[in-house]
């Protein structure tokens, strides 16, 4: 089966001339195309919202095919608008269209992502490839991309305020089929409307599949989960730690430092032997004024000195400056 530029991306499949011996049919996916030795290639719709096979009205998780009430048809290759809608290889990786044979090609290069090689970058991330234009493809392809990270995998993304780190974080696992999302900063209420409109703006860029998970036991999580996991923050967990710890308060108790110490062990042990593929968020602090408080103080070298353990346990550590990311070796 040939790829070429016959055919397009459009919300309603593949238009244009189908060559002798293909058939096109639209389904709830996208344009699905079948040759006559039996091959299957599917142009991903690339519109908003979930696709069909997404989450049912009662909000259960669905097992069906996009297509159908049937099992998922798994197909030879996807081709999916990566810069418009990449969770779309999520979607179909969950519902089992995409699986361990078929051969993913992103495609949508263009003005939307601001260079090829950030392109590329992405592309490795999900585990999919990205040809150049004019390139002519065979199904199944002569050449794979390598695999996405599996877990265990983890990694560390650190960077300053409104520097692009949870959007970074969030883009690794776009195309992941299981995520649970580690929401640990406070829930909010009607007392602080601006933290509340924060929490629904992230809430807003999941995928539906996503399970979100309000908690600070993050050992527990990382000891529990399968598949992959989201931490968003670090420094917000380690802040409602300190607060359980009393370290906020104006005379701390005695235990106040040793109990943090113990919280934080065990954040370490569960980090370094979880099975999951983890993306953790942290907050890079220490570079401006010297905190006015002694709590103050604490947190910031308390965040720092984790940062360090944690990034020592970590595959990968990447430093996000003005929305640009930094690979640290």
């Amino acid at each position: 089966m040939t790829v070429d530029d016959r055919f397009r991306l459009r919300e309603a499949g593949a238009v244009g001339p189908v060559p002798p011996g293909y058939t096109v049919t639209n389904t709830p996916d996208g344009a699905l195309v079948e040759g006559a030795d039996g091959g299957r290639l599917l142009f991903a719709r690339s519109g908003p919202g979930p696709l069909p096979g997404g989450p049912p009205a009662d909000g259960r998780p669905s097992g069906s095919s996009a297509y159908s009430s049937a099992p998922a048809q798994q197909v030879d290759m996807v081709i999916v608008d990566a810069a418009q809608r990449p969770e779309v290889v999520g979607e179909l990786r969950r519902s089992g269209v995409i699986g361990v044979t078929t051969a993913v090609v992103a495609v949508g290069g263009d003005h939307r992502i601001r260079s090829p090689e950030e392109f590329a970058r992405r592309a490795h991330l999900w585990g999919v490839m990205a040809p150049g234009d004019g390139t002519v493809m065979s199904c199944p392809p002569a050449v794979w991309p390598e695999s996405r990270p599996q877990g265990p995998y983890r990694t560390l993304v650190t960077g300053g305020a409104r520097s692009g780190k949870s959007t970074e974080a969030e883009l690794r696992l776009l195309t992941e089929p299981r995520v649970v999302y580690a929401a640990t900063g406070p829930v909010p209420d009607e007392a602080d409307p601006e933290w509340a409109e924060r929490v629904e703006r992230h809430a807003r860029r999941r995928p539906w599949w996503w399970r979100t998970e309000e908690t600070t036991d993050l050992a527990s999580l990382l000891r529990q989960t399968q598949g992959a996991m989201l931490i968003d923050c670090l420094g917000t967990w380690l802040t409602w730690v300190m607060g359980e710890c009393g370290l906020w308060e104006d005379q701390p108790p005695e235990d106040a430092e040793e109990l943090l110490e113990t919280a934080v062990h065990e954040l370490l042990e569960a980090w370094r032997s979880t099975r999951a593929y983890v993306v953790a968020v942290t907050n890079e602090v220490g570079s401006g004024v010297v905190p006015p408080t002694r709590s103050g103080r604490i947190f910031r070298d308390q965040l720092g000195l984790l940062n360090q353990w944690v990034g020592a346990e970590s595959e990968a550590v990447v430093l996000v400056t003005a929305g640009r990311v930094v690979e640290l070796g």
